[in-house]
């Protein structure tokens, strides 16, 4: 089981508004490395937004992982409880590949974080730093009991992310800059595959630069889970994930910015779609 937080490294400030916003980046025992967002009063959403609309909300203070969760750390879950996910009980894991229409997946049985784009794409022996996929919500529930974290709300993901901005992007409104924050889909369509940038599906975390406030792949790689609704009648089997993934493009998904919400089935488990967590 992780151990508690414990040491202090390195504070940058900022000013967001009229506040004064800390983000401060501590350790846990067991050495990941988490950034302290400071309480008060910040800015989410964009405007005429259907689903985000401007807003001014109230936080308290929170610590959030600098990059998405692992492989290797899902790993050490596993190891430790024996826990079997979603898409190796249901044999039902969604998956893409190059040639597909756009917003076209295809069930595969062979496919879990295990082998994520299928078994006859290999595994992930050797990318023990990319981002855990094919996991589902209720997945990444039982992670978080073991490792005694939890998932951003929705407005937590996007104050991260945005670090103290309230253009589109963390970097400003050129969306032209996202090739050097975020791994995303490089091919003209999903017909085409690009991976001139080193990268056809993720890439291992931090490999892109980070916001200001020190957090890696906020854009891109995989879409990440929130807790929250966006309705108070909302079914319970839906859930959101923001921030885009490798998959979005030009095209299609243009997810990868700071106000767009996804939203999936609880149970479902797509090679897109991983997490990061909050210290407890």
């Amino acid at each position: 089981m992780p151990g508690k937080n414990s040491i202090v490294f390195i504070f940058y400030v900022s000013l967001f508004a009229n506040t004064i916003v800390r983000s401060q980046t501590v350790s846990l025992a067991n050495g990941d490395p988490f950034v302290r967002i400071a309480a008060g009063s910040y800015q989410v959403g964009k405007k005429d937004h259907t689903l985000n609309p401007v807003r001014k909300v109230v936080i308290e203070e929170f610590f959030i992982a600098t990059t998405e969760t692992t492989n290797k750390q899902f790993q050490q879950f596993v190891s430790s409880t024996s826990y079997v996910t979603d898409a190796e009980k249901k044999k039902n894991a969604m998956v893409f590949s190059p040639g597909l229409r756009e917003y076209e997946w295809i069930e595969d049985s062979t496919a879990n974080w295990r082998y994520p784009n299928g078994i006859s794409r290999g595994g992930i022996d050797n990318k023990g730093d990319h981002p855990v996929t094919c996991i589902s919500y209720t997945d990444i529930m039982a992670y978080c009991r073991w490792a005694e974290v939890r998932l951003p709300s929705l407005q937590e993901w996007e104050i991260a992310c945005r670090a103290g901005s309230t253009t589109d992007y963390f970097f400003g409104n050129d969306a032209g800059n996202i090739k050097y924050f975020a791994n995303t889909w490089l091919g003209r369509n999903h017909l085409v595959g690009d991976s001139s940038d080193g990268y056809m599906y993720t890439s291992p975390v931090g490999s892109f630069k980070p916001n200001s406030w020190g957090l890696y792949d906020m854009y891109g790689n995989v879409f990440e889970f929130c807790t929250g609704k966006l309705k108070p009648n909302q079914k319970d089997a839906v859930v959101h994930a923001r921030g885009g993934s490798w998959w979005c493009s030009k095209t299609a998904c243009r997810f990868y910015n700071s106000y767009d919400i996804g939203r999936v089935n609880i149970h479902a488990s797509f090679s897109n779609q991983g997490f990061r967590v909050v210290k407890l």
